[in-house]
């Protein structure tokens, strides 16, 4: 008789009647997990937590399926089937139509002009696709965990803006979970490393280099974590430095470039070497979708192989696909270089060199790519660190900021940055930056404003984001007015304007005119978000044009406040001019006309003007203005 064994039945450990739970919403999978008092675990039934395929299909009848279901049935019915939706998350159709030829569903635009998607007779935003996935993790968790689950951490790539964070709490709401922390994913990936273990007997600071390249993004992020005695708290800070990346370049893109080699190739029934060739370009969508599949599973293999071969029915034949290593080197060099690119700029941002990193640590399932490896290692002169598998370690990453914040552990203290800059527009069309690229969130400040006309009574307050120092050169996130001012002289209201960055990278504005007491706010929710080259360019753009900005920014404000100048002293100037000497009005006013032609040509063109003239024009108007300010201060009074 064969022996029995019996496996003792793991007692369900304790859990709070409305638990918070980690998710990491990713572009390929997506998971659930929850901190124990004894540590994070990814949920689910299987021994190491479920892995849920981020693939919805939309049938016909109505009903939806999600996870490994609709990820099988995706090759044969592709205009039903949406994966990949993450990287249309808060973004416009146009930002989104270059790498949107990989979807087997058409992409088109959408409420507010947002990146929608066309299955059967509806449009379904990216969203709602995450809402779907978020509702089959919440049900993982409260089939685990026993009880209901209303609240989540959710994660997000570090360079999701403030329309793509505001998306992912819109699909957590409509899946029925109270968001309370969005939390970018190499943080959270830091976290669920644990790493400074082998250092907490030194009790040092340790600068870690987070590479997180996953299905449809990539961040890195530079932080240190930093013992609690030195920043005078009971728990270890982690503290980020700074961020870069690029929320449209990860595993699809691979994928897309091994379909695009098999094409040039040509495709052949029995091998692809170019005999029999099917023309592969106008292939329907069946078939492209089929195509990219296979390509994802040459990458997988090759992982482990120097050589692959897979078989698809494409062009209503079997096809024989074949894929080296050295060609998949090849293919991924040129996204891999771009990466590194985004690791030399967190470098700069933090301040930092390759030599001050003590360990890299590999996140997503992209980096299991052995060219990324090797990339990565002769980039920072040191292997990558990846004692956690890394398609799991942002979701335990997640349960442990849940953790954090319910109160479970107390042990660690996590702070974040913001990506870019924040501000509002000025007089002149220059940008008034309040909060600045990789401040720690959450973030706070607060400056003083005031009017450029007489007797005006609303002020307009356009919120931007950007690196650049004029309005036209960043990105409008809000515009909001401050109305019901009492009329009152140029200059005289106390404007006050105040940005709030929440722990979840939502930013709040509002404006109070302090006299009088009125108020106007707004929570920054923009339409969509940032492209790739929109984020590319304002980081290179304000590097190559800072010199000229400030110049620029500069002359309007020398402009700005000269114009209220002659409008003071020409006041001034009429009440006490039959009081003053000739010569001094004279000259005076020789001296507003050098300023007032100086303010137009500024007006007309402000490259023109050369900025410490203009200043120095300024000051001695401002000298010699003090004497007729005070005569006309005494004749007020007098009167």
């Amino acid at each position: 008789m064969d022996e029995v064994r019996f496996q003792p039945q793991r007692a369900r450990p304790s859990v709070p009647d409305d638990p918070i739970v980690g998710i990491d919403l990713g572009t390929t999978n997506s998971l659930v997990a929850y901190c124990f008092d004894s540590g994070p675990r990814i949920l689910g039934g299987a021994s190491d937590g479920a892995m849920v395929p981020s693939v919805v299909r939309f049938h016909p009848d109505g009903m939806v399926s999600v996870g490994e279901a609709a990820r099988r049935d995706r090759g044969a019915h592709p205009s039903e089937t949406v994966s990949s939706a993450k990287r249309l998350m808060g973004r416009s159709a146009s930002e989104t139509a270059e790498f949107a030829r990989g979807f087997s569903v058409a992409l088109v635009e959408g409420p507010r002009g947002i990146a929608a998607l066309r299955v059967g007779g509806r449009v379904i935003t990216p969203h709602e696709v995450a809402a779907e996935i978020l509702r089959e993790l919440r049900s993982i968790a409260e089939a685990d965990l026993g009880v209901a689950v209303r609240r989540a951490v959710v994660t997000v790539p570090a360079y999701f803006d403030d329309a793509q964070r505001q998306a992912t709490r819109d699909a957590a709401r409509l899946a029925g979970l109270e968001a309370v922390r969005v939390v970018n994913e190499p943080t959270a990936a830091a976290l669920a490393y644990g790493i400074g273990q082998s250092l907490r007997a030194e009790r040092r600071v340790e600068r870690i280099g987070v590479y997180d390249l996953g299905g449809g993004t990539f961040d890195v992020t530079i932080l240190d974590i930093v013992p609690g005695e030195q920043v005078g708290a009971g728990a270890d800070c982690f503290q980020v430095l700074a961020t870069a990346g690029d929320t449209a370049l990860g595993g699809d893109d691979v994928d897309r470039a091994i379909a695009e080699h098999w094409i040039a190739r040509g495709i052949s029934n029995g091998d692809n070497n170019g005999d029999n060739n099917t023309n592969n370009r106008v292939l329907g969508e069946h078939d492209r979708a089929t195509l990219i599949e296979a390509a994802e599973r040459a990458k997988i293999a090759l992982a482990q192989a120097d050589e692959t071969i897979v078989h698809a029915a494409i062009a209503a034949g079997q096809r024989t696909l074949t894929l080296t290593r050295a060609e998949l080197d090849q293919l991924c060099a040129p996204l891999v270089a771009r990466t590194l690119d985004a690791c030399a700029r967190a470098l700069r941002d933090a301040q930092s060199t390759t030599e001050e990193i003590d360990r890299v640590v590999l996140v997503g399932g992209s980096t299991r790519l052995r060219c990324v490896r090797e990339a990565v290692a002769r980039f920072f002169a040191k292997e990558p660190y990846t004692a956690l598998d890394p398609d799991r370690v942002v979701a335990l990453g997640a349960a442990l900021q849940a953790g954090i914040v319910a109160g479970v552990r107390r042990d660690l203290l996590l702070l974040d940055v913001i990506p870019l800059s924040l501000g509002i527009e000025t007089i002149g069309g220059t940008i008034a930056k309040l909060i600045m690229r990789n401040s720690p969130v959450p973030a706070r400040a607060r400056e003083s404003f005031s009017t450029s006309k007489d007797g005006q009574t609303s002020v307009r307050i356009q919120v931007l984001q950007g690196e650049r120092e004029l309005a036209e050169h960043c990105r409008s996130l809000a515009t909001f007015d401050l109305r019901g001012i009492p009329p009152m002289p140029a200059g005289i209201p106390q404007l006050e304007v105040s940005f709030v960055v929440d722990q979840n990278g939502v930013l709040s504005v509002t404006a109070i005119e302090r006299r009088s007491g009125c108020t106007a706010s707004i929570q920054v929710v923009p339409s969509y978000g940032l492209t790739q080259e929109e984020v590319e360019r304002i980081e290179r753009e304000s590097i190559d044009h800072a010199r000229s900005d400030m110049t620029l920014h500069r002359v309007i404000d020398l402009r700005v406040h000269s114009e209220l100048d002659l409008k003071w002293i020409g006041e001034a100037l009429a009440r006490v001019r039959t009081k003053l000497d000739g010569a001094y009005v004279a000259e005076l006013e020789a001296a507003m006309a050098d300023v007032r032609a100086r303010c137009q040509a500024a007006a007309s063109d402000p490259r023109t003007v050369v900025a410490d003239e203009f200043h120095g024009a300024k000051l001695a108007l401002d000298r010699l203005s003090m004497n007729l300010h005070e005569i006309s201060i005494a004749e007020t009074l007098r009167r």
